[in-house]
C-alpha cells in the first residue's frame, strides 16, 4: 500500500516535473519567438524603409519620365496642330477664293437674269397698262353709251308711265276692260291655235254671243270661252282700309260668282256646246287672288262646269287643245298613210328585184373582167418570152394555141 502511494507520489512528481519542463520549454520557445518577431519586425522595418526609398526613387524617376513624355507629346501635338491649322487655313483660303469666284459668277448671272426679267416685266407691265388703258377707254365709252341708253330708257319710262296712266284710265271703263280682255284672248288663241279651229263672237242657238268658240273633235265638241275682268272689286280689295276689307271681299266674291253663273247660264247648251265653258281672267294677280283666298269660288265654278283660267293657264289649255286637233287630223289621215305605205312597199319590192338583177350583171361583169385579166397576163408573158428569145425551135415551129379562157 505504501508502495502504491509512493509510486503514485513518484508519478505525480514526475508529472509535475514533466509539466514544469514543458512549461519551461514553451516559455523558452515563446522567448525565442518573441525575439524572432522582434528581429523580423526590425528586418521588415528596415526593408520597408528601403522599399519606401526605392518607391520614392521610382516615383521620382517615373514622374520625370512622364513629365518629359508629356512635354514631348505636347510639343508634337502643338507642331501637329500648327501644321493642321496652317493646312486648314490654306484650304479655307482656297475654298473662300473659290466660293468668292462662284458667288461672283452667280451674282453676275443673277444680275443679268434679273435685269432681263425686269426688262421683260417692264415690257409686260407697259403692255398690260396699255391694254388696261384701252379697256378702260372702251369701258368708259360703253359707260357713256349705256348712260345715253339709260337716258333714252328714262325717257321711254316717262312715256310709258304716261301710257300706263292712260291704260289705267282706259281700264276704269267696263267696256274698255272687256275689250282689253278680248284682245288679249284673241292674241293668245291666234298664236296657239290653227286657223279654222275657232270662231270669234260666235252666236249660239239661244241668241247669246260668246267671245270665242273652240271647235274640238268629239266627244269634247264646241268649247265656249268668255273673258271677264273684275278689276274694280280687286282694286277695292287692295286699296281699302283693313276695317272695310270684309265688305270689299264680299263684293269681290259676288262679282266673281255672278260672272261664273252668267257664263254657265248663257253658253252651256246641251247638244250644242261642250259640257264645260272657260272663263278667261286676263290678270294673273286677280286669278292668283281667287285661288289663294277664295277656294269656295273655285269649287263653285267647277260645280257649274266653268273653268277659271289666266293667260298662263290658258296657254296650257290651248296647247292641249292643239295636240287634240293634231291627233284627230292624224287619225283621219291614217288610211291615206296606209295606202302610201302599201305603195311604198310595192316600190321597194320592185327596187329589190332590180337590185338583184343589177347584182347578177355586176357579178357576171366581174367574172368577165377576171377572165380578161387572165388573158392579158398570158399575152404579157408571151411578149416577155419573145423579147427574151426564149422560144425553143419546136415552139417556134408550133403555132400558138388559141386562148380558150376567154
Amino acid at each position: 500500500m505504501d508502495m502504491y502511494w509512493l509510486l503514485l507520489l513518484i508519478s505525480i512528481l514526475a508529472g509535475v516535473n514533466l509539466g514544469l519542463l514543458i512549461w519551461y520549454g514553451r516559455r523558452q520557445q515563446r522567448t525565442d519567438v518573441a525575439q524572432q518577431l522582434v528581429a523580423l519586425q526590425m528586418a521588415l522595418t528596415d526593408r520597408l524603409g528601403r522599399t519606401e526609398q526605392q518607391l520614392a526613387t521610382v516615383a521620382s524617376d517615373l514622374q520625370a519620365r512622364l513629365t518629359a513624355q508629356l512635354q514631348q507629346q505636347q510639343q508634337v501635338q502643338q507642331q501637329t496642330l500648327a501644321t493642321t491649322l496652317a493646312s486648314m487655313g490654306q484650304q479655307m483660303q482656297q475654298t473662300l477664293t473659290l466660293t468668292t469666284d462662284t458667288l461672283s459668277k452667280h451674282v453676275t448671272a443673277l444680275t443679268r437674269t434679273t435685269d432681263q426679267r425686269l426688262h421683260e416685266i417692264s415690257g409686260q407691265v407697259e403692255h398690260r397698262l396699255q391694254a388696261g388703258f384701252d379697256k378702260t377707254t372702251e369701258t368708259f365709252s360703253r359707260v357713256l353709251e349705256h348712260l345715253s341708253r339709260i337716258d333714252e330708257a328714262q325717257k321711254k319710262i316717262t312715256e310709258l308711265s304716261g301710257q300706263v296712266v292712260s291704260l289705267q284710265a282706259i281700264l276704269e271703263d267696263k267696256r274698255s276692260r272687256g275689250a282689253f280682255g278680248e284682245v288679249q284672248l284673241q292674241a293668245l288663241i291666234q298664236n296657239l291655235m290653227p286657223a279654222g279651229s275657232f270662231t270669234w263672237q260666235a252666236t249660239l242657238s239661244n241668241g247669246r254671243r260668246v267671245d270665242c268658240l273652240l271647235h274640238l273633235p268629239a266627244p269634247t265638241g264646241q268649247v265656249p270661252i268668255d273673258a271677264k275682268f273684275p278689276l274694280e272689286g280687286y282694286q277695292q280689295l287692295q286699296t281699302t282700309a283693313p276695317a272695310a276689307q270684309k265688305t270689299a271681299a264680299s263684293q269681290f266674291r259676288r262679282d266673281i260668282r255672278k260672272h261664273i253663273h252668267d257664263i254657265a247660264d248663257k253658253y252651256l247648251i246641251p247638244g250644242e256646246t261642250a259640257d264645260g265653258a272657260v272663263m278667261f281672267i286676263p290678270a294673273e294677280a286677280v286669278f292668283a287672288e281667287i285661288h289663294a283666298h277664295y277656294p269656295e269660288l273655285v269649287a263653285e265654278a267647277q260645280q257649274a262646269r266653268v273653268w277659271l283660267v289666266s293667260p298662263t293657264t290658258l296657254m296650257a289649255v290651248l296647247t292641249t287643245a292643239r295636240a287634240v286637233l293634231k291627233d284627230d287630223a292624224t287619225r283621219q289621215q291614217v288610211h291615206i298613210i296606209q295606202e302610201h305605205l302599201h305603195k311604198l312597199s310595192a316600190d321597194f319590192n320592185r327596187f329589190q328585184q332590180r337590185m338583184d338583177k343589177l347584182a347578177t350583171h355586176i357579178r357576171q361583169a366581174n367574172d368577165d373582167v377576171g377572165m380578161i385579166h387572165t388573158s392579158a397576163q398570158k399575152i404579157s408573158r408571151r411578149f416577155a418570152q419573145i423579147e427574151a428569145a426564149e422560144l425553143t425551135p419546136a415552139e417556134q415551129a408550133k403555132p400558138p394555141a388559141a386562148d380558150t379562157s376567154s
